[in-house]
């Protein structure tokens, strides 16, 4: 999934946090997964396309698909992300 989105530059980074434990209700039941949480950079103008694609290869009938608003950060990195990662960060 990760190669898929930086391939057809939907995302600049992904990182991928492991052993991620995840509890919750689904169908009446009470769940607890290990799953890895999949923390993907994108501008905010490519977010849909990026949506679109990840709900079309992800095993689950309803993966966690969320934009959190970025208001503040090192603007060398912002641009980076949003240039889809054209240029090294600092380089």
């Amino acid at each position: 999934m990760t190669e898929t989105l930086l391939k057809e530059q939907l995302a600049t980074c992904v990182n991928q946090l492991p052993n991620v434990v995840s509890s919750y209700r689904w169908h009446g039941q009470i769940i607890h997964d290990k799953e890895v949480l999949l923390l993907i950079k994108t501008p905010a103008s490519r977010f849909e396309s990026l949506a679109r694609r990840l709900l079309e290869i992800h095993p689950y009938e309803l993966p966690e698909l969320i934009a959190v608003p970025v208001t503040q950060g090192h603007r060398p990195y912002l641009d980076w992300v949003c240039q889809l990662g054209s240029t090294p960060p600092g380089g």
